[in-house]
């Protein structure tokens, strides 16, 4: 059990961010022209996310929620590190871990054996670390006798597990999880719901972006709703979900 004052100690710290991307208008060298002579703008500013201020504490289980292009994934992502602001910052406290692009360090010209060193490696771990955990590693991810075959031949399924399993196996502090178990079949997702339950016990913090009411419910005890870029409700998980409905 976590104790109150763990619990109100921050891990994650978002102050003031703001996130920007360019959006091209010109897919061709004949749009561009088109464009130039109806001097049209070739690009724009597209704000994902604007003046975004969150804090999670230790031992928190907290959802992003809100419609596709709202910018919980942005977050995630600068969270994460994979980005960087262009305004204001992110502070965190410990390792984090994200599931938010499952297999990205996997090489396809590699084994399964290979690619668990090498993904192991890119999320954090020491080759002592994962030499320690290479055995629960494989017998989580169900790949068995496929381990040693290069995983260019995996089917979508077999990558998806092993790389969510090496992922999940990093000691972490936070977890930062992006709608990976929308793929992957029933038993694995539940195996995967499992493993979550068993971090969050052991007083990990869960940052989880989901469609998925029932799952959110069960494993969340506070949401954030992102609304075109900006957060408009910190609160409680059925609030959350209304307010979305709405």
């Amino acid at each position: 059990m976590t104790s109150d004052t763990s619990a109100l100690r921050p891990c994650v710290i978002v102050q003031g961010v703001r996130k920007s991307f360019t959006l091209n208008h010109a897919f061709s060298l004949k749009d561009a022209v088109v464009s130039w002579v109806k001097r049209k703008q070739l690009t724009s500013t597209f704000d994902a996310l604007r003046d975004v201020d969150v804090v999670i504490n230790e031992g928190e289980s907290v959802a992003l929620l809100g419609l596709n292009g709202s910018g919980k994934s942005t977050l995630l992502k600068l969270i994460s590190g994979v980005m960087q602001p262009d305004s204001g910052e992110i502070l965190t406290r410990g390792r984090v871990a994200g599931l938010i692009e499952v297999g990205a360090g996997f090489h396809p010209e590699l084994s399964g054996r290979e690619n668990v060193y090498l993904n192991a490696a890119i999320l954090g771990m020491q080759r002592r670390e994962i030499e320690e955990r290479y055995d629960e590693i494989v017998a989580f991810s169900e790949i068995g006798e496929f381990i040693d075959q290069e995983v260019k031949h995996y089917s979508s399924g077999m990558f998806m597990r092993l790389a969510f399993s090496v992922a999940i196996h990093v000691e972490l502090d936070v977890l930062l999880v992006d709608e990976i178990l929308s793929v992957g079949d029933a038993p694995f997702r539940e195996k995967c719901r499992l493993k979550f339950e068993e971090l969050m016990a052991a007083g990990k913090t869960l940052v989880v972006v989901s469609h998925d009411a029932a799952m959110i419910r069960e494993l969340c005890t506070r949401a954030v709703v992102i609304r075109r870029g900006e957060v408009v409700f910190d609160g409680g998980i059925d609030e959350a979900i209304a307010l979305l409905e709405d």
